[in-house]
């Protein structure tokens, strides 16, 4: 993929999220990939494989996931893209919970790869509507 801009890069990376398969997900990140999270529920880490191996449990737990971008700034090698993410929550030995929760990616790209990956989200919120509070 080393010839695609930054912007082809992050949106074949969200497509591919948006597919839901581990493997097709990993093809967009690089080897030594930097997925870091701000949340306080996040976890970050490095490494295409142990995102790879991350995404398995991610995606049977955010079920139907679905980032729809709300914009995508690109300058460069880095972009920016506010989402909003919708997914059927599913902790266990719980029923599934329909969440939405808007965020923010900040990404990186070297040799049509995403290099880095930062999520912003809020934690309390996705807690409030799993917890049914405030509902």
């Amino acid at each position: 993929m080393p010839d695609l801009s930054t912007r082809e890069v992050v949106e074949g990376y969200i497509d591919a999220l948006n597919g839901g398969e581990p493997e097709a997900i990993a093809a967009w990140v690089a080897e030594d990939f930097v997925n870091e999270h701000t949340s306080s529920l996040g976890h970050s880490l490095t490494g295409r494989d142990s995102y790879r191996e991350r995404l398995r449990t991610f995606l049977a737990q955010f079920r139907n996931l679905h980032y729809e971008l709300e914009d995508l700034i690109v300058d460069g090698s880095r972009a920016a893209a506010p989402y909003l993410m919708t997914f059927r929550w599913r902790g266990e030995g719980t029923d599934p919970v329909p969440v939405r929760i808007r965020g923010m990616f900040r990404f990186e790209v070297a040799g049509g790869l995403v290099a880095r990956r930062v999520d912003y989200w809020d934690s309390a919120e996705f807690e409030r509507q799993v917890n049914g509070s405030g509902r």
